[in-house]
């Protein structure tokens, strides 16, 4: 069993940065992959970025390419968040999760979550 907790969400004008964190409780992830999703009300949860359990493969979604930057901390038993030039449609309650293996982007193949941070952008 883990344990993962969000934090760091709130209100931000656009252009702004937010840095999220998951921390994990109850077991080490340092063997885990981990990952970011978000959802806004009525919509699918969508995949924002992932990571491997060494932190040697990381991959993004498209439309936070070069704005967001995922990273872990092994002593911490954190994963991070870094959200970059925000825009308004970034705006969605974020996800952390893990797994057992190797790097997903995908929410089925994800075995554990968190409740969730949300975050606001205000054009």
């Amino acid at each position: 069993q883990v344990q993962l907790v969000e934090s760091g969400g709130g209100l931000v004008q656009a252009g702004g940065s937010l840095r999220l964190s998951c921390a994990a409780s109850y077991r080490t992830i340092s063997n885990y992959a981990m990952g970011w999703f978000r959802q806004n009300p009525g919509k699918e949860r969508d995949f924002v970025a992932a990571i491997s359990g060494t932190g040697s493969t990381i991959y993004y979604a498209d439309s936070v390419k070069g704005r967001f930057t995922i990273s872990r901390d092994h002593v911490r038993n954190t994963v991070y968040l870094q959200m970059n030039s925000l825009k308004p449609e970034d705006t969605a309650v974020y996800y952390c999760a893990a797994r057992v293996g190797s790097i997903a982007t995908t929410v089925g193949a994800m075995d554990w979550w968190g409740k969730g941070t949300l975050v606001t952008v205000s054009s």
